[in-house]
């Protein structure tokens, strides 16, 4: 599995390079912006696992940012920036949806220590989702198994489970290819061309019984409907 890209979202350069260096010396990718509409779109579209996100932005504010951000990807981890220190900032981002909370100015080891939490929160949190309904279809992940209205049940192997879980933990945006390469066989997709995942996706619907369930956006990849 490649390093985890983080997205920074800050609109004064000085500070949003030092996050950036920060970041990269901490061993993860980065993309950076500095305004807010801007951020929105590829906080959507591109494969990040983490959003530092600022409050105080052009075109959009962070908050409203966030709000939107959470009708398509509730699941991706954000930690709010700001220099204000006022409590009824932080208590609106978190009930929001916000991860974590940091106040500027901060030091590099705090800032390395939140990521890596919020991290390592995330995976623990998509990693326990065991039973999943989609139009009328229960799935259980755990006992890898389908169960339909009529009372009938399908099996799936471990690694259409696997597929599905993330596919779950991604729910509103299309994964490409290679994100699923990347996150769930735990391959390097450069360079690398296989029919595995097309295989293991065909398998799914086949099994789930409606093709719509899991969706073909063309030039980005796949959506759980």
């Amino acid at each position: 599995m490649g390093r985890a890209t983080v997205f920074v979202v800050e609109d004064d350069p000085a500070i949003r390079r030092g996050l950036v260096d920060t970041l990269a010396a901490g061993g993860y990718t980065t993309l950076e912006c500095g305004h807010g509409g801007e951020a929105l779109e590829t906080a959507l579209a591109a494969e990040i696992d983490l959003l530092l996100l600022d409050i105080m932005l052009p075109g959009m504010d962070g908050f409203t940012v966030l709000e939107q951000l959470r009708k398509s990807r509730p699941a991706l981890p954000v930690i709010m920036l700001t220099a204000r220190g006022d409590e009824q900032d932080r208590v609106r981002g978190l009930k929001m949806g916000a991860d974590d909370y940091v106040v500027k100015p901060f030091s590099a080891l705090e800032l390395l220590a939140r990521v890596e939490a919020v991290l390592r929160r995330s995976a623990e949190r998509s990693g326990t989702v065991g039973r999943v309904e989609l139009d009328g279809r229960t799935v259980d992940l755990e006992q890898r198994r389908i169960e339909f209205p009529d009372g009938t049940t399908r099996d799936i192997s471990e690694k259409e489970a696997e597929l599905l879980q993330y596919l779950v933990a991604t729910r509103g945006r299309p994964v490409a290819r290679a994100e699923l390469l990347q996150h769930v066989w735990g391959l390097n997709p450069r360079g690398v061309e296989t029919r595995t995942i097309d295989m293991h996706i065909a398998r799914l619907r086949e099994k789930l019984g409606d093709a719509e369930l899991i969706r073909t956006v063309r030039g980005k990849g796949y959506q759980l409907a």
